[in-house]
């Protein structure tokens, strides 16, 4: 992987084959945001209908995340999305240790080009594929390493509204970050 440009560097995931999940998608899910965003967004993996349009968080999730990120008083449009792994892994179950280590090149690139001030991790796997940590419901909210804010994933938000409110001023925070190291993504 050579690529210093995120057109490049997406085109090379769209033509991955380091995992099974290349043999089950139709589209791979790079990414999407802008190269210069101060923001990143990190969660698990596509969705059907991710998986569908090539693009993360544009089914029912991605519909509440949006809805969250405006009451927050963010812009999509100004924030990166990606997801650990870039493929759907067959009906939605957890990617893979194997399929997550696949896919850890792509993203540690993501984040060595965008250099964001603030990278937000939705849900367990995320945050123990970059940090090492489970159990989002008493680590949400949380800021590591003055860079990672982990807190639930929009599906987990779906399945239990009464966490939206928490969802929301998770994602609040986010603004207020600056700076952070990248010690953990080795």
């Amino acid at each position: 992987m050579c690529s210093n440009d995120l057109r490049e560097l997406a085109s090379e995931i769209r033509r991955c084959e380091r995992c099974g999940l290349s043999q089950t998608r139709r589209n791979a899910v790079p990414g999407d945001g802008p190269e210069n965003a101060r923001i990143m967004m990190i969660g698990e993996a596509p969705g059907a209908a991710e998986d569908l349009a090539g693009r993360p968080f544009v089914g029912r999730a991605g519909a509440l995340l949006d809805r969250a990120l405006d009451l927050a008083g963010l812009d999509r449009g100004e924030i990166f999305i990606t997801n650990i792994v870039k493929c759907r892994p067959p009906g939605n179950r957890r990617p893979t240790e194997e399929e997550i280590r696949a896919c850890m090149p792509y993203l540690r690139k993501q984040i060595e080009i965008i250099r964001p001030s603030a990278i937000c991790l939705l849900g367990n796997v995320p945050a123990k594929a970059i940090l090492g940590v489970q159990g989002v419901t008493s680590l949400r909210g949380r800021i590591f390493d003055d860079l990672y804010l982990i807190t639930f994933h929009p599906a987990a938000v779906l399945r239990n509204m009464s966490r939206m409110e928490l969802f929301v001023s998770d994602l609040a925070k986010l603004k207020g970050m600056r700076s952070g190291s990248m010690a953990h993504m080795q």
